[in-house]
């Protein structure tokens, strides 16, 4: 593996010859945000909650949960919250129950992450995968995450597509850890240079850098089932029509 080049504040400490950019041979890919998004809140509220809930309750549920990212229980238990699957769980949990309406599901909207018929791929995730398949480029997903994401992909018709998966708890770390993108380099046959890291979270997938893969950062805030803007990355793997 080829060490990365020792850096001081305004740029190498020693002279590096420059290169031209490896072609990319492969894509690392995060999970939520980038390739899927979980169904809306408040369709998950409804479909935990045993009772008919009208919109104006739904809508003070959203703005206490929103409210209860600031409770300090409900931060302290965001820490390394997706290096084991007991560490997701209670992440997650903790913050649903800080809503005390919400408190008796909050292990069933859990259970809603684990299942793949929450979780809808955006509208260009099937063509662009399909298309990076065409041109040869092999694919990875790396995410934070505290389930294995296989199922969910096959239920959706894209596991085919991916050829190594590398889940953070599976790994008792986190992204920007260069661990988790070296080791999917590892699993496609590729060296750091060769790979792009596309997601949507500067520090966590912009980190790849750190690793020596290029990065792809997209914007967040995308609407679940909506168009992402994954063409950009056939774009930037190989040349070729957008998807």
């Amino acid at each position: 593996m080829t060490a990365l080049p020792e850096y001081g504040p305004e740029g190498p400490i020693r002279a590096v010859a420059a290169r031209p950019p490896a072609p990319v041979a492969g894509v690392l890919f995060d999970f939520s945000g980038t390739l899927f998004q979980i169904a809306p809140y408040a369709d998950r509220i409804r479909a935990a909650v045993p009772y008919a809930v009208d919109d104006a309750t739904v809508d003070a549920w959203l703005t206490a949960l929103a409210t209860g990212l600031t409770d300090p229980a409900v931060r302290a238990a965001q820490h390394a919250r997706d290096t084991s699957a007991r560490a997701h769980r209670h992440a997650f949990t903790t913050w649903y129950a800080s809503v005390p309406a919400l408190a008796p599901y909050a292990q069933a909207l859990y259970e809603q992450l684990r299942t793949p018929e929450h979780w809808l791929p955006y509208a260009d995730s099937a063509r662009t995968l399909a298309a990076l398949a065409e041109r040869g480029i092999a694919v990875g997903v790396v995410s934070d995450v505290g389930w294995d994401l296989r199922p969910t992909f096959a239920h959706h018709g894209l596991a085919e597509y991916v050829g190594a998966w590398v889940h953070s708890f599976e790994h008792r770390t986190e992204k920007p850890d260069p661990v988790l993108f070296r080791h999917a380099c590892e699993l496609l046959g590729l060296a750091p240079a060769q790979a792009l890291m596309v997601g949507d979270h500067p520090a966590k997938d912009g980190g790849g850098a750190l690793a020596g893969l290029r990065s792809y950062v997209l914007p967040s805030g995308a609407a679940p089932g909506g168009v992402r803007g994954l063409d950009a990355v056939l774009r930037l793997a190989a040349p070729g029509p957008a998807a």
